[in-house]
């Protein structure tokens, strides 16, 4: 096995098994079950990229539904999901704060030389590689948005 957070998430589960912690380890088959159907569904071994995609898939489900729960008033239910984002943030990499996110979007329209909202495809095709599980693709939209609208 090739894919090193694929082998970072099964070592996890293995030692929250060995540790007896019921709720880390349903988190963790979770991730590994969307991992597995992923692979299931390509025909291929994901590489690293591949179960980050599918991480940052989970981690937006995960606030989606926190937020519902948490405006319908079910806690229980928001606590859970919170659990399980925690666990599926933990294989992810340190997100880019705003100055930083704000910076790479900078850098992608000058280094794409774009200059109307035209070449918004051109930038957001340079950041989705840079950005990929450490922002939000839908902020740095905005932002690419108001950068080429100056």
């Amino acid at each position: 096995m090739n894919a090193t957070l694929h082998t970072a998430i099964l070592a996890a589960t293995k030692d929250a098994m060995r540790a007896r912690d019921r709720e880390r380890v349903k988190a963790l088959r979770l991730i590994n079950a969307a991992v597995k159907q992923a692979e299931i569904d390509s025909r291929a071994e994901l590489d690293d990229d591949g179960v980050l995609a599918v991480l940052t898939r989970m981690r937006k489900q995960r606030l989606d539904s926190l937020q519902q729960f948490t405006d319908a008033g079910r806690d229980d239910l928001a606590a859970i999901e919170q659990h399980e984002l925690d666990v599926i943030l933990e294989f992810m990499p340190q997100p880019l704060t705003a100055e930083e996110l704000k910076a790479a979007v900078d850098s992608a329209v000058s280094a794409t030389a774009a200059s109307s909202m035209r070449d918004m495809g051109k930038v957001m095709a340079a950041l989705r590689d840079e950005l990929a599980g450490r922002a939000d693709l839908g902020e740095a939209s905005q932002l690419v948005r108001q950068a080429l609208s100056r």
